[in-house]
């Protein structure tokens, strides 16, 4: 879904499928629901190689880790506001070490658990 441009059709068709109250508009948990699918969609049968692309992309410092910066940055990417409360919770939920950033192995997880 990122990167893409899609016609007012297809971005209508998006949104009527996700929102969820009915209000015309997406809201951030809408969003979410979106992008978890569009990430399910993606990343279906998608080798370790290739998840390793992908977490390379987001990883902007090379340091092998993405941190909570990082993280924002995707997150905002996406065009959507959110709230550095909501970034944190996100973070948290991948963080499983609760060293502060995101390693290959938690982000494999989160892969696998939106798969």
């Amino acid at each position: 879904m990122l990167g893409q441009n899609p016609t007012r059709e297809e971005l209508d068709a998006i949104i009527e499928e996700v929102d969820g109250d009915g209000s015309g508009t997406i809201d951030f948990e809408e969003f979410l629901v979106m992008m978890v699918q569009q990430l399910k969609e993606d990343q279906a049968g998608k080798s370790e190689e290739e998840l390793a692309e992908f977490f390379r992309v987001f990883d902007k410092n090379g340091d092998g880790f993405i941190d909570r910066e990082e993280f924002g940055e995707i997150l905002r990417s996406s065009g959507e506001p959110v709230s550095e409360e909501e970034i944190d919770e996100l973070m948290a939920d991948g963080d499983k070490n609760n060293d502060g950033k995101i390693d290959f192995d938690e982000w494999l997880k989160m892969m696998e658990n939106i798969q």
